[in-house]
């Protein structure tokens, strides 16, 4: 009898896991279905490469599997690379739509560092239709997404850790306001002087009177990074407490909100702010001069251009041979079918 309730009991924590799915780490940041077009297309030629390994049931269980990660990487990273994550797994493992959610289950770019550095494992893996629990002891391999900040990069030496950063594709690192907000572009000196405090008003920039409310996101978030390392260059971010977004999907709709965000400027990366949170009430900016275009990140014209990175320690070889694929043509194709701008 004790085994049956806890084999229940194991279950159902197991459906837990996949109903909180979209309500924990990064899935509470995203509002867009996440669902394979009709034009999706296989680009994997070699789908034996890299597979998941077997599956045992969970002692004690009548019901519940514990699935072995075998040479298919366990991967955790940035919301904003959900969807490739979803896209490799459909290419490899042949996922059904309505596992995905749970099997990309990433915890968000500090935590999955964290993970990285450590060798911990990311506990919230499941293909649920299987009631499979993928392996909670097995390290995660690869990290998807903005690259570690400087408190990452020293946490990591001060571990031991040798992190390969393998640039994946590219992105914006955008600007945002309100669309009611006459201003269409800022210098990147602009941005600096607003975010350091020394500009208060938007009669300052071109745009109407107003107080401007700069909203930022807290120290070891991805956009965080970027914009400490890339954007402030050494200037020191000025902001009152309550102009720190929790999340992503907070400051959007911080400054979406046509009533009280007429005054705000925020910022996000453009395949976010297009494909995974929506709000009508956007307007993305220029930046001295040129709008994110792909041609102006690839030429470089536009200033706030951005890598996404596979990272990985370099002992591994399951995850080089993995990046490796991932930045061959074939992988690139499967980049690119996510929506992602590719290298090549």
């Amino acid at each position: 009898m004790l085994k049956k309730c806890l084999s229940v009991a194991v279950a159902l924590a197991l459906l837990a896991v996949s109903a909180c799915a979209e309500s924990a780490g990064s899935w509470g940041q995203i509002n867009q279905s996440l669902t394979k077009d009709d034009a999706w297309q296989r680009y994997v030629t070699a789908p034996t490469d890299f597979q998941l390994g077997d599956i045992r049931l969970l002692e004690g269980s009548e019901g519940l599997y514990i699935g072995d990660w075998g040479d298919y990487p366990s991967i955790d990273g940035s919301t904003v690379c959900v969807p490739l994550a979803m896209e490799l797994a459909r290419q490899w493992l042949d996922l059904p739509e309505s596992d995905l959610n749970g099997f990309v289950n990433f915890s968000t770019t500090p935590y999955a560092y964290d993970r990285l550095t450590r060798q911990a494992a990311n506990p919230m893996v499941t293909i649920l239709s299987r009631s499979v629990m993928m392996d909670d002891t097995h390290p995660i391999d690869i990290v998807l997404g903005t690259g570690p900040n400087a408190d990452e990069r020293q946490a990591a030496l001060d571990a031991g850790a040798d992190l390969r950063l393998v640039p994946i594709c590219y992105d914006a690192f955008v600007f945002l306001v309100n669309r009611g907000n006459p201003v269409d572009g800022l210098t990147s000196g602009q941005i600096r002087s607003i975010y350091s405090g020394k500009t208060r008003l938007w009669s300052e920039v071109g745009g109407d009177e107003g107080i401007i409310a700069a909203y930022q996101r807290p120290h070891g978030s991805g956009s965080q990074t970027a914009m400490e390392e890339m954007v402030m260059q050494g200037e020191r971010l000025v902001a009152e407490e309550n102009f720190i977004s929790d999340g992503m999907a907070d400051l959007i709709a911080q400054v979406g909100n046509y009533s009280g965000g007429i005054n705000a400027i925020g910022y996000s990366y453009l395949y976010y702010v297009d494909a995974l949170y929506k709000e009508g009430s956007l307007k993305v900016l220029s930046v001295d001069g040129a709008a994110p275009t792909p041609d102006n990140l690839r030429s470089g014209a536009y200033p706030y251009t951005v890598y996404y990175y596979a990272v990985y320690r370099s002992e591994n070889q399951t995850a080089e041979r993995f990046v490796q694929w991932l930045t061959s043509p074939e992988g690139q194709q499967c980049v690119a079918q996510a929506g992602y701008i590719p290298l090549q």
